[in-house]
């Protein structure tokens, strides 16, 4: 069958049985299977609402991808195919022709709609579709088969229009519906809230869990119970919540660490804007196992917290470590140092962001950062380096073979003294100017597989920034650029 769009002559057929809505729906019983997609994608497109309903309830593959259509469904469209697995459900001895057993919110399958019903019955979900409910309290009665949904849920106090009533849907039915999120996020302080809808999903369909904008006392303690049950877990990423949304007492620290450490599979940690306590952090972070990823932004950090994350399990197998907007001007270098010196053999992407390193405690990382043979990526933009040491920093980093991408920070001497402590405007303009005249000669020298830019302005509110790079003719580029970034979850 060709994948091309239906030729003209398919179209006006279709379009002339949709004008008629009855002899649309009786003639589904004769439609011949390779025509399904495409004649529900006319349907749907042109809100034919009843017929979509009557295909959903047919529907003759396994899957039913929704999510990869156009546009995604409005209240109507969602109404008409909630309808139509209500119908689906409701019959007890269903034709063999009928298949649907996953509905598909998700884009997950590019173009499919337009490559045939071949590629159509061929997507199936076999992890998922055999697997035994875990944990959610959620129970269903034997010889059933259960309608699974996959979608990104959202739990937030301004809930999509749609998705609210699929999932006040999915409640009414959960002895019959599984309703799965790989990436859940919860954007509300409402413990009651939260907890309706964690007893509503399939808990080790959870991959990616982020929680943001938690102030009210206990939440967190509410939602802990709930960790242990996402087996599934890969990332989790914690921001905007206050110490009170999380625990009371270092007593709540330890159970809701020990929640955390069941999570055998999580492999990245992302913490922005999360106030500690001096006890809080090595309760919650002492029970993790090794991760690939490590994110810490915008949070009080004491030196005694960088010690202990330096000598804590679960940055010993750093792949990628970005530490960004943390105040260690007064810190000892050691336990920088330390923390760098277990991914010396693992890191392949590292952030030391707006931490505001000095002259010396860069002297004292340069050894430890030289014998980071894997590393890949490397910002250093917002840190407060001469021109000496910045010459210094290129000479090493000049070494590292596997380097393709490096950002630095403009150097004191392109800021005026008042300028520093407001670097979200500009670097002064001529003070940079004789700057990048003493830079040019080293960023020929390293190399053309190596991207090398200086960040005089940023701003974390927008993520965006301003970068020079040196072109191959020898004059400067001036671009302004999103801020590199570590998560798939917006934080």
């Amino acid at each position: 069958m060709s994948t091309t769009a239906p030729c003209s002559l398919q179209l006006v057929a279709m379009q002339s049985l949709l004008s008629n809505q009855s002899l649309a729906i009786s003639a589904l019983e004769d439609l011949p299977r390779l025509s399904f997609p495409e004649f529900f994608m006319e349907a749907y497109a042109q809100g034919h609402t009843e017929v979509v309903k009557a295909m959903v309830k047919c529907w003759p593959f396994p899957c039913l991808p929704l999510g990869d259509l156009t546009r995604p469904p409005d209240l109507g469209t969602m109404k008409a195919v909630l309808d139509g697995l209500e119908m689906l459900l409701a019959t007890k001895e269903r034709p063999s022709h009928w298949q649907l057993q996953v509905v598909e919110l998700r884009k997950v399958y590019p173009n499919i709609w337009t490559r045939g019903y071949h590629s159509m019955a061929r997507i199936s979900h076999p992890g998922l579709l055999n697997a035994r409910p875990t944990g959610s309290g959620r129970s269903q009665s034997s010889g059933e088969q259960p309608l699974w949904i996959f979608m990104d849920l959202t739990i937030d106090r301004f809930q999509n229009e749609w998705q609210d009533y699929l999932v006040q849907w999915a409640r009414k039915r959960k002895q019959r519906v599984q309703l799965c999120s790989r990436k859940l996020q919860i954007l509300t302080g409402s413990a009651s809230t939260i907890q309706k809808a964690l007893l509503l999903l399939r808990l080790d369909s959870i991959q990616e869990l982020g929680l943001s904008k938690f102030s009210r006392g206990g939440t967190v303690k509410t939602l802990a119970p709930y960790l242990g049950y996402m087996k599934n877990l890969q990332l989790l990423s914690l921001s905007r919540m206050s110490a009170s949304c999380y625990t009371r007492s270092p007593k709540d620290s330890c159970k809701f660490a020990a929640h955390l450490g069941q999570l055998h599979h999580l492999q990245e940690l992302y913490l922005h804007d999360v106030l500690f306590s001096s006890e809080n952090m090595p309760a919650i972070l002492r029970s993790l196992k090794p991760l690939k990823t490590f994110s810490l932004s915008s949070c009080l950090l004491t030196e005694d917290n960088l010690r202990f994350l330096s000598l804590c399990s679960c940055t010993s197998q750093l792949k990628h470590l970005r530490l960004r907007s943390l105040l260690m001007l007064h810190f000892s270098p050691e336990p920088l140092q330390a923390l760098l010196e277990n991914g010396t053999h693992t890191l392949e992407t590292l952030a030391l962001e707006d931490c505001d390193i000095t002259d010396s405690q860069l002297s004292a990382l340069l050894p430890t950062l030289s014998r980071c043979s894997l590393l890949g990526f490397f910002s250093f933009y917002g840190n407060r380096l001469s021109v000496a040491s910045l010459h210094n920093l290129l000479n090493h980093t000049a070494r590292l073979s596997h380097l393709t991408r490096g950002i630095y920070p403009a150097p004191l001497e392109s800021y005026s003294v008042l300028d520093w402590w407001h670097r979200h405007i500009h670097a002064d303009s001529w003070r940079f100017a004789q700057v990048r005249t003493g830079l040019s000669q080293m960023f020929r020298e390293m190399g053309p597989n190596h991207k090398v830019q200086v960040c005089t302005r940023f701003d974390h509110r927008t993520d965006r920034g301003q970068f020079y790079s040196l072109a191959p003719d020898g004059s400067w580029v001036l671009t302004q650029e999103a801020l590199p970034v570590l998560s798939p979850l917006p934080l």
